[in-house]
């Protein structure tokens, strides 16, 4: 990793974007040698500094970046630290650059920004995918829940609206408003924006009118459903549903009669939202339907929290499942007739249903 690289990741600074043009400069040039140099390039890195400071600091002035430069010292070491150009009123060691963000863009032509649909995965970085990410740093909003908006790190320059949980058309409206307006605009959501999130309401607003000359695009992310049967196995190998037991935006008497159907249909069943510390019959419900199909010692993986420090994988059965231990960041997925626990001589079991099913059942 180079120190440019290392410095814009600490900084949450893309060293350039689009067709920006970046130069890697010596702060050992001559002041007027440095300045025409930055004043002909859109963004810039001035290395070797030190006693080079004051020199550099000139140039920089000279060429009217003051006010977008940003000094990095030890960039990726123990003691990293960076702040504005002109708040530093003190020497600085020779492992230190400026980095020189690139002038603002200014649209050529009128009319409506692009709105981007963006799945971060069930949580942190190693779950994002580079499209998605691409898609973040691309952007001059990005508009979501709070806590999701928390993941992605700040970067110079751009926009956040953030709202609180349960006010997704609310988020909706603003997003599409914005683009109307011509931004770049990222909704972001976790997991994967299509399955029982933010994308689904953005296409419920827009289909109000008012926003058809705005370019919608979703890009998928890790399901949570995928995060967990990785966790485990290969739970999902086999036919499968997926059913929100949230009652907030359907009868509970749906939820009953499509659990009935997947118990019949005798799935594989991911459930979603499956309860929270006021709402605990759906779930207590959803056990007694599907015990009416299948047996209890059916397979079951309970995942609270998958992929941050919290995570807690567990595999029980249909008839012993605890279900005072299930949450909102819990999903839940239950076996079919066929899903087969795998117990390993010193290791911890694993769960996967097969690909084959057998005739007449």
């Amino acid at each position: 990793v180079t120190s440019p690289c290392a410095a814009a990741a600490a900084t949450g600074t893309p060293l350039a974007r689009r067709d920006d043009v970046l130069s890697i400069l010596p702060g050992t040039l001559p002041t007027d040698e440095l300045a025409a140099r930055l004043a002909g390039t859109d963004a810039a890195v001035v290395l070797k500094l030190g006693r080079t400071l004051p020199s550099v600091r000139d140039a920089i002035a000279r060429a009217g970046a003051t006010d977008r430069s940003l000094l990095v010292e030890r960039a990726s070491g123990e003691r990293e630290r960076w702040s504005r150009l002109d708040e530093v009123d003190r020497d600085v060691p020779y492992m230190s650059l400026v980095l020189v963000a690139g002038r603002p863009t200014t649209r050529t032509r009128p009319g409506p920004g692009r709105l981007t649909v963006v799945g971060l995965g069930p949580a942190g970085p190693d779950w994002l995918t580079p499209e998605a990410r691409a898609a973040l740093a691309d952007a001059d909003v990005l508009v979501g829940y709070a806590t999701y908006l928390a993941r992605i790190a700040p970067r110079r320059g751009q926009r956040r609206l953030e709202t609180g949980n349960g006010a997704e058309l609310d988020r909706a409206r603003d997003a599409l408003d914005l683009a109307a307006g011509g931004d770049r605009v990222a909704v972001v959501s976790s997991g994967d924006p299509g399955i029982f999130a933010m994308a689904a309401a953005v296409f419920e607003v827009a289909e109000e009118g008012g926003h058809d000359t705005i370019d919608v695009v979703v890009l998928a992310g890790l399901s949570a459903m995928q995060a967990v049967a990785g966790r485990v196995g290969a739970p999902l190998g086999h036919d499968f549903c997926v059913i929100s037991l949230s009652d907030r935006l359907k009868p509970a008497a749906i939820i009953e009669r499509r659990l009935e159907a997947a118990g019949a249909g005798d799935l594989v069943v991911a459930l979603y939202n499956p309860a929270s510390r006021t709402r605990r019959a759906v779930l207590a419900r959803a056990r007694e339907i599907l015990l009416g199909h299948r047996p209890p010692d059916t397979p079951v993986v309970v995942a609270r929290a998958v992929g941050s420090p919290d995570e807690q994988v567990s595999l029980t059965t249909l008839g012993t499942v605890d279900l005072d231990r299930i949450d909102m960041r819990t999903l839940v997925i239950v076996g079919s007739s066929q899903t087969r626990l795998v117990r390993r001589t010193g290791r911890p079991p694993q769960v996967y249903t097969p690909r084959h099913y057998p005739a007449g059942r």
